[in-house]
């Protein structure tokens, strides 16, 4: 790791979990991505897509007005070939579907809670990255 800024990663943490608390005590939704994406797209509920388009908006517009602050934004290059992309999409697509949430939902907002169901899945999530990325590294021969 070296890049790794522990002050500036605190800080974003800490950001998201506050942004998490916020959305729950003020809102009572949990901070679940795949969740947040998949009730914003058509057929919406009657008044739930407004804040949910703005909750991907400040995702999406984070990294750009970091950049334009410090102008040490992260790289937001992908190396990968589309095709590779468009089915690790579809696969965490399809896991988090299976899964009940994505990452941010059960290991954020689901852990926080004290939710066994999260903990398994957070264990899981973590586990599956771990293997993955022993194999795309040692057994395929790709770099990151």
């Amino acid at each position: 790791m070296e890049n790794f800024t522990p002050y500036s990663a605190l800080a974003g943490g800490a950001l998201i979990g506050l942004s998490a608390a916020l959305l729950m005590l003020l809102n009572g939704r949990i901070a679940g991505i795949s969740g947040i994406i998949g009730r914003a797209l058509p057929p919406y509920q009657r008044g739930d897509a407004g804040w949910r388009l703005f909750f991907l908006a400040g995702l999406l517009l984070g990294p750009l007005i970091s950049k334009l602050v410090d102008g040490n934004a992260v790289d937001l290059r992908m190396d990968a070939p589309w095709p590779v992309l468009i089915v690790a999409g579809l696969l965490v697509g399809y896991g988090t579907s299976l899964g009940g949430g994505c990452t941010s939902g059960h290991g954020v907002c689901g852990l926080a809670r004290l939710s066994p169901r999260s903990a398994a899945a957070t264990v899981i999530f973590m586990a599956v990255a771990g293997m993955t990325v022993y194999i795309v590294r040692h057994w395929i021969g790709a770099r990151g």
